[in-house]
């Protein structure tokens, strides 16, 4: 038997799962916190496995300022850097998603999995974008953009597919829910865009677009929080 929770802001009673089945494990169980240590623990070994994109310059490149900058250092600590921000920030989301569910079950546990996994494969891709005999190609760069959008859009589906299941701890109103997947798909589609993109006129073409998420992010969140608090008022 499920219990019926009429917390719907839409006046919709939902059904949701007991804390004691086998498929699903509330928010203060031991299970829900062992699942969510082994994810945590997955985006940091794939933020560390990024290290090892940087190689060790030969003892010339040492020798001074210019030497050092003109060896593979300098893209391979950006590639290094840029990684590691996105990893951080996939981690921050994944966090902020799972604090708005009561639980996980197993269909939204497979898909938390699904996406660690893609987070791992950052650390593959990101030695495309990164090492200086690859990084001006565009198929590296159309790899490394679809893995960031593959991560971003696993996120979401499991978030939505949370909410559809009726594990939100707060339930939302569709609004509400489709003002939050319109700013959680920003980031996605940028990288989604910059494919076609670097295929057409080139790695640095598409890696510039991807600067358009910095912009869009923050601007489609205030159009958001603006449209939320019209609605609200």
């Amino acid at each position: 038997m499920a219990e019926r929770v009429p917390t719907d802001p839409e006046g919709r009673s939902r059904e949701l799962p007991r804390s004691g089945s086998e498929s699903f494990a509330s928010q203060d169980s031991n299970e829900f916190g062992r699942g969510i240590s082994f994810l945590d623990a997955i985006y940091g070994f794939a933020a560390t496995l990024l290290i090892a994109n940087v190689d060790a310059p030969p003892a010339a490149a040492w020798e001074s300022m210019d030497a050092l900058a003109a060896s593979s250092v300098p893209a391979q600590a950006l590639g290094f850097a840029l990684s590691f921000t996105v990893i951080a920030v996939f981690w921050r989301v994944n966090v902020r998603l799972t604090r708005r569910l009561r639980g996980l079950d197993a269909v939204t546990t497979f898909i938390n999995m699904v996406g660690a996994g893609l987070v791992i494969l950052i650390a593959y891709t990101t030695q495309g974008i990164s090492d200086p005999s690859t990084a001006d190609l565009a198929l590296p760069t159309a790899f490394y953009a679809a893995n960031i959008a593959a991560v971003a859009l696993c996120q979401t589906a499991m978030f939505q597919v949370a909410r559809a299941r009726g594990l939100e701890r707060t339930p939302s109103s569709s609004r509400d829910n489709l003002l939050d997947a319109a700013g959680a798909l920003v980031t996605p589609v940028v990288f989604l865009v910059s494919i076609p993109i670097a295929l057409t006129w080139g790695a640095s073409a598409g890696k510039w677009t991807w600067a358009a998420a910095i912009v869009l992010g923050p601007l489609v969140g205030v159009l958001v929080a603006r449209a939320g608090r019209r609605v609200k008022v």
